[in-house]
């Protein structure tokens, strides 16, 4: 009897060890897929009409390195488009076709300054990404715009994040943030107003690039 026993714990030993065996065995190591290189998104259903999926995984690039930005002319300089607009259609582009996903947000020029035309209907692309981050448009909203030349994939966004946007009143003047008060304060045309006309800016710009 006491042999039975024992044979029977010596079978229930070899079969734990071959369990144990096989669950880390090198060949299942090699079976470990790795880890997919993606964030999730959790942006919603917005007012503006634009869905957005809300778990929708966002590739992760390389950051972007903006210029330094410190003064008004290095804002200027390093902008592909300068113009006043309003929002008219905020859309999300998929993958499918191109490298990444992208919204595509178009805008009905008001006043051009560098790189488009008064009454031009303008549609710019934007990664996905950044719209997440918090580089939104809305639809009626009136803005003038700092834009880099876009990528090599069409991308583009505003020169040093908020710094390169900025709001308009509903009497066309160009309001500037705290930011931008601190940023242009020794500006010859902009330094110390938090309400402009447009025409300020052109001669801004102009000024910045030596044209005056």
């Amino acid at each position: 009897m006491s042999c039975r026993r024992a044979f029977g714990r010596s079978c229930l030993g070899l079969l734990v060890f071959l369990i144990l065996a096989s669950l880390y065995s090198p060949c299942q190591m090699d079976r470990a897929e790795p880890v997919p290189r993606v964030v999730e998104n959790f942006v919603g259903q917005r007012p503006d009409g634009i869905g957005l999926p809300t778990r929708h995984p966002i590739p992760i690039l390389p950051p972007i390195a903006s210029p330094i930005t410190s003064d008004f002319p290095a804002i200027s300089r390093a902008a592909g488009m300068i113009f006043s607009g309003t929002v008219t259609r905020v859309e999300r582009r998929p993958a499918a076709g191109q490298a990444i996903e992208t919204v595509a947000i178009t805008f009905h020029i008001e006043n051009a300054i560098r790189g488009a035309n008064p009454g031009q209907d303008l549609t710019i692309a934007q990664w996905i990404g950044l719209w997440s981050s918090g580089q939104r448009y809305r639809v009626g909203e009136r803005v003038l715009l700092f834009l880099y030349p876009p990528s090599k994939l069409g991308l583009t966004s505003c020169v040093a994040g908020p710094v390169g946007r900025f709001q308009i009143d509903s009497w066309g003047r160009v309001l500037l943030t705290a930011q931008h008060l601190s940023l242009f304060r020794t500006d010859p045309v902009l330094g110390g107003k938090s309400r402009l006309r447009l025409s300020d800016f052109a001669l801004a710009v102009r000024q910045a690039n030596g044209e005056e």
